[in-house]
């Protein structure tokens, strides 16, 4: 199993929180990829795969965290032979005239 875990530096309590987390999911044995702001040396040592973004302000976080997150989905959907372009069970959601 593969967990792909934002940490938001910026926030104290979440970031202890998400470091109790990854230890407990590596515990477990599943392989984790997380998200952590350039110097964020905390989360380093329990992160499989350290994808890092550049230091911004907890309201642009979120932003600059799902580019690599859909990079990646994107990535895994390709390696496992699905049609990114063209989402199996997706609703038509606008008519053309």
């Amino acid at each position: 199993m593969i967990v792909v875990m934002p940490s938001p530096k910026n926030a104290q309590m979440l970031h202890a929180k998400l470091l109790s987390n990854i230890r407990e999911i590596q515990a477990r044995g599943a392989v984790t990829i997380v998200i952590a702001e350039e110097g964020d040396d905390t989360v380093r040592p329990y992160a499989d795969h350290l994808i890092e973004i550049p230091a911004v302000s907890t309201l642009f976080q979120p932003l600059l965290s799902t580019i690599p997150l859909q990079v990646f989905a994107a990535g895994v959907a390709r390696a496992r032979g699905y049609d990114v372009d063209k989402p199996r069970n997706l609703a038509k959601s606008v008519t053309v005239e």
